[in-house]
């Protein structure tokens, strides 16, 4: 199982290494020792305390219904419009999230650089890397 330094977690969360180090002190993320006596916190804890801290952080409002599951709520940084397409960037925490929509969706929006959006994700095409540690 991979093991995380105290750093590495806070990257992984979006928030300062003190703020992990309060949290376990706090006893809200549990932590080990390994042999060599550095703190190291357990991938599977981890991955559980990261989904809960997120749980209704992107909510769908009560009159909306929809099967998008992943969101990204922000401000948008910037709009790029031609005759019929625009792209819209997003910044949300850590992540920028880049979407091609119509002009027309993004004046009948309102959607300019400074106003808060929420992009929302369904894919059947999602890459996902990862580091080669197995080495």
């Amino acid at each position: 199982m991979p093991t995380y330094s105290i750093g590495q977690a806070a990257g992984l969360l979006g928030v300062s290494s003190e703020t992990v180090r309060r949290w376990a002190d706090g006893g809200q993320l549990r932590m080990d020792r390994d042999g060599a006596g550095n703190r190291v916190i357990d991938g599977v804890s981890l991955a559980a305390f990261a989904k809960e801290r997120a749980s209704g952080q992107h909510p769908v409002p009560g009159d909306v219904l929809t099967s998008v599951r992943n969101s990204f709520a922000g401000i948008v940084t910037k709009v790029t419009l031609d005759d019929v397409i625009a792209q819209v960037e997003i910044q949300s925490g850590p992540h920028r999230v880049v979407s091609v929509v119509s002009r027309e969706a993004v004046e009948e929006l309102g959607i300019e650089v400074g106003v808060t959006a929420t992009a929302r994700v369904k894919s059947t095409n999602v890459h996902i890397d990862r580091p080669d540690d197995r080495r």
